[in-house]
């Protein structure tokens, strides 16, 4: 049996992301993803939005069909 997985170069938010500590947030995504760990990704509201900055994934947790993803905001381009 497989398991759809999919794999993300960049952080799309949509606004739900939730502060953890000052620069490190965590979001929950549908589905199993998989995101490049200790490397820059680029950050954004939407999939075709603006970058809003960079951060560096720091921990991905893969349970009952969701993907939480923690990451530590490195670069913020805009405060909006």
């Amino acid at each position: 049996m497989g398991m759809p997985v999919e794999f993300n170069t960049m952080i799309v938010t949509k606004g739900k992301e939730q502060r953890i500590e000052e620069n490190v947030f965590q979001l929950t995504k549908e589905g199993y993803r998989i995101y490049p760990i200790d490397i820059p990704v680029e950050v954004r509201k939407t999939k075709d939005g603006e970058t809003t900055g960079e951060a560096i994934v720091e921990k991905l947790q893969l349970h009952e069909k969701k993907t939480v993803v923690t990451y530590r905001l490195v670069a913020l381009n805009s405060t909006n």
